[in-house]
């Protein structure tokens, strides 16, 4: 990743399409993160510009990461996030379609640390958190079933663990049960549009990150 994609910006915001493989957070020991990336990008403007992350995507999505250019921005999306004003729509291939074309998942999650994995448990172990989202089936080939998936709740690998639970594991997806090959380091989710609840300085309220031009996304274009 030489270059950024970037899909707004203005003097409180910058929004990117981040591609799979990449990681959202600094790392000394990995140059190509977003938010350097990111930093680098504004340096050419400000000397020691100002990167806040509201939100993450894990290294193997791709899609829509916004970022605030003033702590007052970082503040303000924080707290929308916090209190889920926020609205998240993502797309997902799985191999196999779910029972039901439409419906709401509804479970708790467990963070399994030692293994970087979400559990589906029971709601009296210790730790769990109840997790939220509602999905709808877009189009089943021979090749995968595309999803709209929309997360109420932001609790670590939501949507591959809920997916994985229902017999309906993301395509690259090992880590929850998808043996079927991808493409090295990345899955076949994209993180497609981000609502804010109203506009910072005249922002648009809705951005969109077209999906990659890889991979079996590719073959969902036409």
């Amino acid at each position: 990743m030489s270059a950024i994609e970037i899909l707004f910006e203005s003097n409180q915001i910058i929004v990117i399409s981040k591609p799979a493989g990449t990681i959202s957070e600094h790392n000394k020991y990995e140059a190509d993160n977003a938010e350097a990336l990111v930093r680098a990008h504004l340096s050419e403007k400000v000397k020691t510009p100002f990167v806040g992350i509201t939100h993450r995507l894990d290294r193997v999505t791709s899609g829509i990461l916004l970022m605030a250019k003033r702590p007052g921005a970082l503040k303000t999306i924080n707290q929308w996030f916090e209190n889920r004003y926020i609205k998240k729509t993502y797309l997902a291939i799985t191999s196999t379609a779910p029972k039901d074309s439409a419906g709401v998942l509804e479970h708790h999650l467990w963070t399994d640390v030692e293994n970087k994995k979400a559990m589906v448990v029971g709601a009296k172990k210790k730790g769990a958190k109840q997790a939220q989202l509602s999905y709808r089936t877009l189009a089943v080939t021979d090749f995968g079933c595309l999803l709209e998936v929309k997360p109420k709740t932001g609790r670590f690998h939501q949507i591959r663990a809920q997916l994985a639970h229902i017999g309906c594991p993301i395509i690259g997806d090992e880590k929850y049960g998808n043996a079927q090959p991808y493409l090295k380091q990345q899955i076949a989710l994209h993180a497609y549009k981000l609502e804010l609840p109203e506009a910072i300085n005249d922002c648009p309220v809705q951005f969109t990150a077209d999906v990659p031009d890889t991979g079996l996304w590719s073959r969902f274009k036409d």
